[in-house]
Order: structure tokens, then C-alpha cells, then sequence
């Protein structure tokens, strides 16, 4: 199985379609790529680009996407994401490296990070059918962690005290699977993510998903990502924004049936009256979530 990778910046021209563009066209895609870049993630407007390379505003977001497969504007914000690990890699505070990276401020990180979070339909079928999923079981601030993943994604995490306890409940998620093998080396870049994240270094854990969800949870999901890094939202409040004001009760389902917690921070969910009510990992988790969060 392949280890998972958080997801990189997109492919350059030269793995374009089946019609290929023209060397001028190329050379100035490359040429907005390279202004994009200068500008270490200050941003440029789209006007601004579109006179830098000499095309019309519409002309180049249509050759670049084209090229791209992505807009300009897009583009600079998975260079900007980029800038933003690499500074964490390197040793700089969250601090440092949102404004290092480019970002105003906070919470364009976790704007940012939401739309690199990769949730894609599930690579199996109901039950795990067909799937191949490795896993690894290591300490965490939390206790145990185990983490499991497909070779699209993470799959599955899981909190507690015991390794067999943790395995069966990655069995019982996926009855139906191909295979299920304990496998570090795979899953070694997810457990980097996820322990630097719940040690409070990196405000966001992202990593490419592979879940199965109706459409309401998809929704909930989303909604649960949109939160910010320290900040909490009622099921009230998630429910009013999905347009279902008396769905509080099915937001909660959709949250307990979240299989990466974490990634997905279901954590953030609160009853009205502030109360941290349930968590699949137990509440003593769920409020040292919160207050490592709250402390960052």
C-alpha cells in the first residue's frame, strides 16, 4: 500500500490533455505561475496577472485552468499551503509560518485548509467490501491511537487504552474488507500529521479521506471543517446553517457516526448549553481536545 501523503500543488503544463497548447500558451502559463510565486503568497488580483502575461483577464483564467487544471486563484493557494508546511517542517511557530507563508491572518489557514482536505467517496463498498486498509497503533497526548487507511486515504481513527479493543473496532467498521493488516510504514506519514497536530504544533491535520456518507453527513461534515482551530458551534447553530433549524438531533447523529474523528473535529460540537455531551472516545477526550485548542 501506498503511504499517505497530504495533497500537493497541482501538476505543472507539461502533463496537459490530449490537445496540447502552443509554446507561447505554455510559456505564459509558466510565466503567471512564476509571478504567483514571486509574491510569496501576498496574493494578486486577477487583473493584475492577466497584464503581467499580456492576456485578457478571461483569456488567462480559461488557458490557465486549462493547463492547471485548476484557476489561478487556486494555484496560489496550494503554493501558499505549501510555503505553510514547509515553514512548520522547519522548525517555525504556527505563528511564524501563517504570516511567513503569506496568510493574513489565522483564519485564512483554516479556510485554506479546509478546501485542501481531500473527502472523496469511498474507494469500497458498504461494510469495507473490497477494501484493503492498513493500520498502526502508537501513543498520542489522547492514549493509544490507532489510524487506518485505504490507499486513497484515511479511513478510520480511533481512540482508547487497548490495542485489541482499538482493532476490533476497526473490524466491526469494516466487517466486509478484503484485508486488514498492521502495517507502520504505510501509515507512518498520517501518524506524523496527526501527532505534531494533537501536540498543538500545526492548528490543521490535512490529509487526503476516504469515507462513505449520505449526503446530510457529507453536509455535516463540511460544516464541522468550516470551524475554526479553538473555536466551538452548537448542534443548534450547525443544524441552522445546513437550512434544517430542527435538525439538531440528526447533526448529532452525523457526528457520532464521524469515523476520523480529529480529522473531521466533531470534538467542536456542542450542546446549547455548552455542554460537552457525547463522544465516541469518551468526554475526558473530547475536553482535552478542546483545551489544547483553546490554549494554542
Amino acid at each position: 500500500m501506498t503511504a499517505i501523503q497530504a495533497k500537493t500543488a497541482p501538476k505543472p503544463p507539461a502533463a496537459l490533455g490530449a490537445k496540447p497548447l502552443s509554446a507561447r500558451q505554455v510559456a505564459q502559463v509558466r510565466a503567471a505561475c512564476a509571478h504567483i510565486d514571486r509574491q510569496e503568497g501576498q496574493g494578486v488580483t486577477l487583473a493584475a496577472l492577466a497584464e503581467e502575461v499580456g492576456l485578457s483577464p478571461w483569456h488567462l483564467q480559461r488557458l490557465f485552468k486549462k493547463a492547471m487544471g485548476v484557476s489561478p486563484r487556486d494555484y496560489a493557494d496550494a503554493q501558499r499551503a505549501r510555503r505553510f508546511r514547509s515553514e512548520l517542517k522547519s522548525g517555525e511557530s504556527i505563528a511564524g509560518a501563517t504570516y511567513g507563508a503569506g496568510y493574513g491572518s489565522s483564519s485564512r489557514v483554516y479556510e485554506d485548509a479546509r478546501s485542501q482536505l481531500g473527502m472523496t467517496p469511498a474507494s469500497y463498498a458498504k461494510g469495507g467490501k473490497g477494501a484493503r486498509i492498513a493500520h498502526a497503533i502508537v501513543d498520542s497526548p489522547l492514549g493509544r491511537l490507532l489510524v487506518a487507511a485505504t490507499g486513497q486515504g484515511v479511513c478510520f481513527l480511533a481512540l482508547g487504552d487497548d490495542d485489541g479493543k482499538l482493532e476490533d473496532d476497526l473490524r466491526r467498521e469494516f466487517p466486509q474488507a478484503e484485508e486488514i493488516l498492521r502495517d507502520e510504514a504505510a501509515i507512518a506519514p498520517a501518524l506524523e500529521v496527526l501527532l505534531r497536530h494533537l501536540a498543538g504544533e500545526t492548528p490543521h491535520a490535512a490529509l487526503p479521506l476516504d469515507v462513505r456518507a449520505t449526503a446530510f453527513q457529507r453536509r455535516v461534515w463540511q460544516e464541522l471543517l468550516a470551524i475554526p482551530y479553538g473555536e466551538t458551534r452548537t448542534y443548534s447553530q450547525i443544524a441552522e446553517r445546513l437550512g434544517v433549524p430542527k435538525g439538531q438531533r440528526a447533526v448529532g447523529r452525523a457526528c457520532a457516526t464521524n469515523p476520523v474523528s480529529i480529522l473531521i473535529p466533531c470534538h467542536r460540537a456542542l450542546r446549547q448549553d455548552g455542554a460537552l455531551a457525547g463522544y465516541r472516545w469518551g468526554v475526558e477526550r473530547k475536553r482535552a481536545l478542546l483545551a489544547q485548542e483553546a490554549s494554542q
